[in-house]
């Protein structure tokens, strides 16, 4: 704020309790009208008469005014006449001493020397304002600035394009020619009660690994920071998206505070991507020795596969604790600055939240919360997993969701999946290949429903061939119960009711089990922390209600990223979200979530991996493309390895080689997708893949096949005729005809 004269046509209020009359001035606020300058630009002030005697520039008569702010009574007093050609109107103007003194009164800066050296690195090195006359460095003195429209500045010498912000901070993802983002399927919460809540997961067993888990991320006696000031940023959750947010905005210069209720490192660390992976990798090594059919066919044998289930969860939990120091409290705060508070938090009015009876104020807050499972409405299923997790003296009963599916220490005989979905099919397939009898159930008809059928039809026979059986047409998921009967392995037999249209009729039947896994999808985390409080909208089905840069529809100072506020469910969603927000929040960035180009896979046996628009996606909204297929059963790697099934399937524009959406199935499809994903973010084209060379023999080299499918679309008639007719004029003993001049 710069205090500035009582003028004609200038609006003022009054900043200070003794009523002196001054304008204020920020980057949100315009001043028409009027241009703060002397010849030389500075602001004269006379102390003695207890006023700021500055100048008033007229664009009409190129004069300058001199104003004494002293004289309030009748309007100001013109006490020097300068001229100066030509005249300009400054806007978003200030005065570098009240700089200084704002950067050291909110502790931007520790002293005046080091606001000075602040105020001259963002002036010199991102153009973000400069001295009206540009006389001047930044200085200490009374002297006049004004804030320059960004991009307006200067030419970057390398890009030969004005400056941006992407100039000085990480690029985030953008294909530059509008959303690539398919539609995908929702899960089904009508039928969910809008008040059910988030049950917090549980660590279990506590053997030496969870307790090394624990001690990262959530560590017994942990000391709450007493907060100081007001933070820039403080972010509620600790999953993904809340440390890419915290760690990325702390690693900026922001002062930062983490809120987190359970574990950090949430979902991908606990009870996601870390363990999930983990359990996958044990499953295809036993397939692998299992698979005596295929190890003969390669003159290998191999006696009999034993598979101790305990020991594959130990690892898990080692696995998981190996990770954990990187989302760690400990790492957090002493290695990247950021202060970390181990609670629920709540928003107590829309600049401040409370946690552990600790009011921490900001000035920007990310909501970050993630999202959980939520359990159908099946008679008993909510009891017998509220058992499992608190089972007392009684047997646990194995009915779970992927927040408690890794706490097993016993394998089950008998497992039901609910839910065709990536995460039921991933943990089917492994449990199946671990010797557990798996039945996958849903209603749709199919697995996967956004996959295109044909490649979805795979995923099922693959694992109908390792064992799962599938009820796919369920009508209503009728009961659960105990038999009363423990079964050998220690766990509880559980009676499993449902109802299925078979040709027409409606059929119960009941299954005799010892384990449920529900996963029939997510919902966003956004009940019981007081966002009424801070005036931000949200849905208990969509999340947090945000635009398109992942800001708060209703609080500008609010944002949020990660499951609570998007439909793309995944970790590496939740980075680039978090990457966005970091932009848009602290750096006036316009970034858009509709412009990430968002690649994802499903870690079955074979791998199915797809980025951009399916066809169902290019048919809804009309575009015209031609589909490119290149089957590994050509590939020679893949048939040297044994693994033909599946195929890379890349969907283009119509009449160009422009990349719409890819679909690769088959193994090691998760990485490949990645060169797909390469070439159109920078607008290569089919096409020109192509012209890529690979390393033979590889998997990979099928995406390059598929380029060449597409140039030979443009050796038309026409063009053949001429290539051949050069090959032949060529030949010897061809005459060449000669062009007359």
């Amino acid at each position: 704020a710069g205090i500035g004269a009582q003028a004609p046509n200038v609006s003022s209020k009054s900043c200070h309790e003794d009523e002196r009359p001054c304008i204020l001035i920020s980057p949100r606020v315009e001043q028409d009208g009027v241009a703060w300058t002397m010849g030389d630009g500075s602001a004269s002030g006379d102390r003695d008469r207890g006023g700021l005697v500055m100048s008033i520039l007229h664009a009409e008569t190129a004069e300058t005014s001199y104003y004494d702010s002293s004289r309030q009574a009748g309007g100001a007093e013109a006490v020097g006449i300068r001229f100066r050609w030509p005249a300009a109107t400054y806007h978003k103007c200030f005065v570098g001493k009240e700089a200084v003194d704002y950067m050291v009164n909110e502790r931007l800066a520790s002293n005046r020397e080091e606001a000075v050296q602040l105020g001259q690195s963002i002036m010199e090195e991102l153009s973000l304002f400069e001295h009206v006359t540009r006389d001047h460095p930044f200085a200490d003195e009374y002297l006049f600035y004004h804030f320059i429209d960004r991009g307006d500045v200067s030419i970057n010498e390398t890009t030969g394009k004005k400056f941006s912000w992407d100039d000085y901070l990480d690029p985030v993802s953008s294909n530059g020619v509008g959303s690539l983002q398919p539609s995908l399927p929702q899960p089904d919460l009508e039928c969910i009660p809008e008040e059910d809540v988030h049950v917090a997961s549980h660590v279990w067993p506590l053997d030496e690994h969870n307790v090394t888990l624990l001690n990262h991320v959530h560590p017994a006696g942990w000391q709450d920071p007493d907060p100081q000031n007001k933070f820039d940023l403080v972010v509620i959750g600790g999953g993904a998206a809340g440390l890419v947010t915290s760690s990325g905005a702390a690693g900026v210069g922001a002062r930062v505070a983490i809120i987190e209720a359970n574990l950090l490192g949430g979902d991908c660390l606990n009870v996601g991507c870390v363990p999930s992976k983990s359990l996958i990798h044990a499953a295809h090594l036993a397939h692998t020795t299992k698979n005596t059919s295929a190890l003969a066919d390669s003159g290998i044998s191999v006696g009999q596969v034993r598979i101790d289930f305990p020991k594959i969860m130990e690892r898990i939990r080692r696995v998981r604790a190996e990770i954990s120091h990187h989302d760690s409290a400990d790492r957090f705060t002493k290695e990247l600055g950021v202060e970390v508070y181990l609670g629920r938090a709540t928003f107590v009015d829309p600049h401040s939240v409370e946690v552990n009876g600790k009011i921490l104020r900001f000035n920007k807050a990310v909501i970050a919360t993630g999202g959980y499972p939520s359990l159908i409405p099946m008679p008993g299923l909510k009891e017998l997993h509220a058992l499992n997790t608190n089972p007392g003296d009684k047997p646990r009963p194995y009915v779970m969701t992927n927040e408690t599916f890794f706490n097993m220490t016993a394998q089950p005989k008998n497992l039901v999946v609910i839910g065709p979905g990536v995460i039921g099919l991933e943990m089917a397939q492994s449990m199946a290949r671990l010797g557990t009898n798996v039945t996958v159930m849903g209603r749709s008809g199919r697995v996967l429903p956004k996959e295109d059928e044909d490649h979805a039809l795979i995923i099922q026979q693959s694992l109908e061939s390792d064992g799962c059986n599938f009820k796919l047409n369920v009508s209503e998921y009728v009961s659960v119960e105990t038999t009363g009967t423990v079964l050998d392995n220690g766990l509880p037999e559980l009676s499993f009711k449902i109802a299925e249209e078979i040709d027409g009729e409606t059929v119960v039947s009941e299954l005799f089990v010892d384990a449920v896994l529900v996963a029939t999808g997510r919902r966003p985390n956004v009940t019981g922390m007081g966002l009424e409080a801070a005036g931000v909208e949200y849905d208990t089905r969509v999340g947090v209600i945000v635009n398109d840069r992942l800001q708060s529809t209703s609080n500008s100072n609010v944002w949020a990223a990660g499951d609570c506020a998007s439909s793309f469910k995944f970790t590496h969603a939740a980075d680039f979200m978090a990457r966005t927000v970091i932009r848009n929040s602290l750096f006036f960035g316009k970034d858009k979530m509709s412009s990430l180009l968002i690649p994802y896979a499903t870690f079955t046996e074979p791998e199915i991996a797809s980025v951009g628009l399916y066809g169902t996606d290019l048919d809804e909204k009309g575009i015209k493309y031609r589909t490119f297929e290149k089957p590994f059963d050509q590939n020679d790697r893949s048939i040297c390895d044994g693994t033909t099934t599946g195929g890379v399937r890349i969907r283009v524009e119509e009449k160009t080689d422009k990349i719409l959406g890819a679909t690769i199935i088959g193994q090691g499809a998760g990485n490949m997708i990645s060169e797909i994903t390469l070439a159109m973010q920078s607008g290569t084209g089919l096409g020109a893949l192509a012209a890529v060379v690979h390393p033979y023999p590889t998997n990979a080299e099928a995406i390059r096949q598929a380029g060449d499918l597409y140039n030979r679309t443009k050796l038309t008639p026409t063009v053949k005729a001429i290539l051949r007719g050069l090959i032949k004029v060529q030949r010897p003993g061809v005459a060449v005809p000669k062009l007359s001049h």
